[in-house]
């Protein structure tokens, strides 16, 4: 019988996220990703919020979850959905205007300088 990491670990790589992916939603590592892997009691916390993540259920899998009622903490980092995608290019879309009016300032500038020699 498989133990929780087990378990944990199966449904992950169904997914299809990557494990760097899942680190960075989860705010870990992914040295702590393997670590939750090999783990026989992994916390039913750290269950409930990696399957958030990866959109699983694992109540039918683990049977400390059938009847689990208790609340479960946010991650300790920052957890981010499939929907923040628009938010990111945003904000990449923001950051490249800015750096080229960053650029610009910087052409101007070194021509006043050069100006001035």
């Amino acid at each position: 019988m498989q133990h929780r990491g087990e378990i944990v670990e199966r449904a992950v790589r169904q997914s299809g996220m990557s494990l760097s992916e899942l680190a960075r939603r989860l705010g870990k590592s992914r040295r702590w990703i393997y670590m939750a892997f090999d783990n026989p009691v992994l916390s039913i916390d750290t269950v409930i919020q990696i399957g958030k993540v990866i959109h699983m259920d694992f109540s039918a899998l683990i049977s400390e979850l059938k009847n689990q009622n208790q609340q479960v903490s946010e991650p300790e980092g920052p957890v981010y959905m499939a929907s923040d995608q628009s938010d990111v290019l945003m904000w990449k879309e923001k950051y490249l205007l800015l750096l080229e009016k960053y650029n610009e300032l910087l052409e101007k500038y070194q021509r006043i300088l050069e100006n001035k020699s």
